[in-house]
């Protein structure tokens, strides 16, 4: 067997929806960016777009290699593994009895994930010094998002993250979680948290899901980690 590999997947989609796209990035076991991928999806939503990152991800690597898939989309990792054995028992229906939203996108998944050796982690999105591959994947998400047009290239071309989202140096095996921003310099004390009670969307255009730490963000509730973007 070859080594373990590490890739970070991402979706966008500006407003939500709107224009969307995914993206990824494959690394070494080392956490080392070998090469990466993004496509447009036209009008879409943020979660069509995490969805087809990951499947776009399991479909360009080798099933034979141990995978840690980064993502910062709930939504996604419970999906791919909390909420999918109960929706094939229940005929793909929720336990409200409603059909599966993008049930094809995660049957897709489904059959890419059999006999695999795939880890998932979830990373905080838009954190300062956050997971260095999850930014890379993020900017080439939003990239695409916004100019509708594929790309892609290897470790000589990356995307280059905003500063708030990306890593101030690369480290071997980087912890998967940075701590959260809210409360960082300019704040006497930290911001209130809370668990979402509803799906939502941050005014930085990404999505949250039903119990997720939420914080007030600008005028709005969203992401902890994007407080100091917000401000």
């Amino acid at each position: 067997m070859g080594e373990r590999l590490i890739a970070a997947c991402d979706g966008a989609a500006k407003g939500n929806p709107g224009p969307a796209a995914w993206a990824f990035v494959v690394a070494d076991g080392e956490g080392r960016p070998q090469r990466w991928q993004a496509g447009p999806l036209g009008h879409s939503t943020n979660n069509v777009g995490e969805l087809t990152a990951l499947e776009q991800l399991l479909t360009a690597t080798d099933p034979a290699l141990p995978l840690e898939v980064r993502l910062d989309s709930t939504y996604t990792r419970d999906a791919a593994t909390k909420w999918l054995a109960a929706w094939k028992r229940n005929g793909w229906k929720t336990a409200a009895g409603k059909p599966v939203a993008n049930q094809e996108l995660i049957q897709r998944i489904d059959a890419l994930l059999t006999d695999r050796d795939v880890t998932f982690v979830y990373v905080p999105a838009h954190q300062v010094d956050g997971d260095p591959l999850n930014a890379i994947a993020d900017q080439a998400a939003s990239e695409a998002a916004r100019t509708q047009e594929a790309a892609g290239g290897t470790a000589d071309d990356l995307p280059e993250p905003a500063p708030a989202r990306a890593s101030a140096t690369w480290s071997p095996r980087r912890a998967a979680a940075a701590p959260s921003a809210a409360g960082s310099a300019g704040s006497s004390r930290p911001a209130r948290t809370l668990a979402a009670r509803f799906p939502g969307t941050c005014p930085c255009g990404r999505s949250y899901g039903k119990g997720e730490t939420i914080t007030k963000v600008g005028s709005g509730w969203g992401h902890p980690g994007c407080v100091q973007t917000a401000g």
